[in-house]
């Protein structure tokens, strides 16, 4: 997602030079971008300069969505998720702790709500980004797809 973000605005782009940026296999992120696609934080484009972009500004991407997209609930422990359909344990009416896990979830919540995806992308990287070659029509690829 923070490569999307900092070539926001200047295309699709191929998994396979997101997977030789961040060092990934390409198989990885084939898995992640399905679970992105469904939460509409991602579109793909078709084609020989197709690949995929952010379907919104990253400013305007929280990242409590994104992981919840990956991850699901956030849940520290299975008696602190805010996921409605979660198995308790036998305890949870009377545990001493559960109290302790919400608060640590409620944190966690909290901290990625605060945050965006313009967060995690210097205002220098995405600079850097637009100042990028302009794609060479003649070999028929785009440096960035």
């Amino acid at each position: 997602m923070a490569q999307l973000a900092q070539r926001h605005g200047l295309g699709p782009a191929s998994l396979t030079d997101i997977a030789e940026q961040e060092e990934l296999p390409r198989a990885s992120l084939e898995q992640l971008v399905i679970s992105l696609r469904d939460a509409n934080l991602v579109q793909s484009t078709r084609g020989a300069h197709g690949g995929y972009e952010l379907t919104r500004p990253p400013e305007q991407i929280r990242m409590g969505e994104v992981l919840l997209a990956l991850e699901g609930p956030i849940a520290p422990m299975i008696c602190a998720t805010g996921d409605p359909t979660h198995n308790t344990c036998a305890r949870t009416g009377y545990c001493t702790v559960n109290f302790m896990w919400v608060r640590v979830r409620d944190a966690i919540a909290g901290a990625l709500e605060s945050m965006t995806l313009a967060d995690l992308v210097p205002q220098s990287a995405r600079l850097a980004a637009v100042s990028l070659p302009a794609p060479d029509r003649t070999q028929g690829a785009h440096p960035l797809t």
